[in-house]
């Protein structure tokens, strides 16, 4: 046995916690109350994420609803579609001030997002190329960490400097992941290091493809998809685990380029924003695995399959199926959902889709009958976002990078809402279920 087996044999015990006493001490595990629901740790302006009601004590399940600053997500996406123009800087003004803005407030708010998107001279050189990383999320926390050095006003938390912050580093993320999955394919990968200057361009979807792209070549219909997928990760309200991260570390009164760090150290995690890569790894074992992807029955079969841990990862997960909140349907998959027909007819990619909501109709169903579980179940925006991704020629480095450079707004607008509206730095309880034991002597001590 190597030492390192025997200490973590050692972890092990000391840190093992009978289940039972989670019961005894009416602790809520992962601040969740016994009916799934949300235990109230705060409150926002910010976001709201609707996914159920609550009467006379018992959950009732309902269609999922999610309101940016009261705006139903459902309307920005309807009008920026009617209206053929792209909505995420729009979404982010919406996040940040609280309200839409007027044709020339966001015509100036665009142009102040491109004259920022470069980064610091000899900062993409002093920074990402001399220190690459095999993982593009690790990279980005790195860099933004890094940006601390480069603002003189870094502790600065008056409300004018949050947001010349905020918007600062909202317009900077798909310049730094497109800089760093640069240099990830040319350091770890062995491939020809080529970086793209950013061109004239108001709007994040565009610059994001000109940047990762080799030829830098784009249709409007991909831009259009992009941008969609952009607006609907934006924020989802102030309990999601890395939003929350960012409301605790906020709450400690340290820095922005600290707190958004910490957001992004959460979103990274394979439960959260890693997610879209489990289900992308299951959907490519399906495909391999089964023989016909219209066959319903031999479909439902391999899902059921997975479900009692038999294949795939064995873990019984079907990935893109359920959520925290959302019970009926996630609204945020039913428009990516759409967008994704349309983008699969344009590139030849309608069987493959077809197997996707193929999963997401049976799915449900199955799980309810394999695990007894009696409840709605519905596909959540995960099931979609890597494939629509992947239509779009994106690498699978850049998923969760780039549910970042979304997010990242919905990070800094509860930034700043923490540091204004919070008063108290976030304290909960943990009880210590340890016994008391005597100190015992060096000498005194045997195995």
């Amino acid at each position: 046995m190597s030492d390192f087996s025997r200490l973590a044999e050692l972890a092990g015990y000391a840190n093992n916690i009978d289940s039972l006493l989670y019961d005894k001490f009416n602790v809520k595990r992962g601040l969740r109350n016994a009916d799934g629901t949300g235990v109230l740790v705060g409150l926002t302006n910010v976001g709201e994420v609707h996914g159920y009601m609550v009467s006379e004590g018992e959950k009732i399940a309902v269609d999922g609803k999610l309101f940016y600053r009261g705006v139903d997500v459902e309307d920005i996406v309807r009008h920026t579609e009617e209206e053929e123009r792209y909505g995420f800087e729009e979404t982010v003004y919406l996040l940040l001030f609280g309200r839409l803005p007027t044709k020339d407030e966001l015509e100036l708010f665009c142009n102040v997002m491109a004259e920022l998107r470069a980064l610091p001279l000899g900062f993409a050189e002093d920074v990402i190329m001399k220190h690459p990383s095999r993982n593009i999320m690790n990279e980005l926390c790195h860099t933004v960490l890094s940006l601390y050095s480069k603002d003189e006003r870094a502790e600065d938390f008056g409300v004018e400097n949050l947001v010349r912050q905020s918007i600062e580093l909202i317009s900077r993320f798909p310049t730094i992941v497109a800089y760093a999955y640069r240099s990830k394919r040319h350091y770890f990968d062995k491939q020809s290091l080529i970086i793209h200057q950013l061109k004239d361009g108001r709007y994040t979807a565009e610059t994001i493809l000109s940047l990762v792209r080799r030829d830098q070549q784009f249709t409007r219909l991909e831009a259009e998809t992009l941008d969609l997928a952009l607006i609907l990760h934006a924020e989802h309200g102030g309990g999601n685990n890395s939003t929350f991260a960012v409301h605790l570390v906020s709450s400690s009164e340290t820095d922005t380029y600290s707190a958004i760090a910490a957001g992004l150290c959460s979103l990274k995690g394979f439960k959260h924003g890693g997610a879209n890569a489990k289900v992308m790894g299951m959907m490519k074992d399906i495909k391999r695995k089964v023989l016909d992807w219209s066959d319903e029955d031999e479909v439902g079969a391999y899902l059921e399959k997975i479900l009692r841990g038999e294949t795939y990862d064995n873990t019984g997960l079907i990935y893109g199926i359920g959520h925290a909140v959302y019970t009926k349907s996630d609204p945020r998959m039913l428009l990516l959902r759409d967008k994704a027909a349309k983008l699969a007819a344009a590139k030849n990619f309608e069987r493959e889709f077809h197997l996707y909501t193929l999963v997401e109709r049976l799915a449900p169903k199955l799980i309810k009958k394999v695990k007894n579980i009696n409840k709605d179940i519905c596909a959540n925006v995960d099931l979609y976002s890597g494939f629509v991704y992947k239509m779009l020629d994106i690498p699978a480095d850049l998923y969760t990078p780039l549910f970042a450079v979304s997010r990242v707004a919905g990070f800094c607008a509860h930034r700043i809402e923490e540091a204004l509206a919070g008063s108290r730095i976030i304290r909960p309880a943990y009880k210590c279920v340890q016994q008391h034991k005597e100190y015992i002597s060096l000498e005194q001590r045997y195995n």
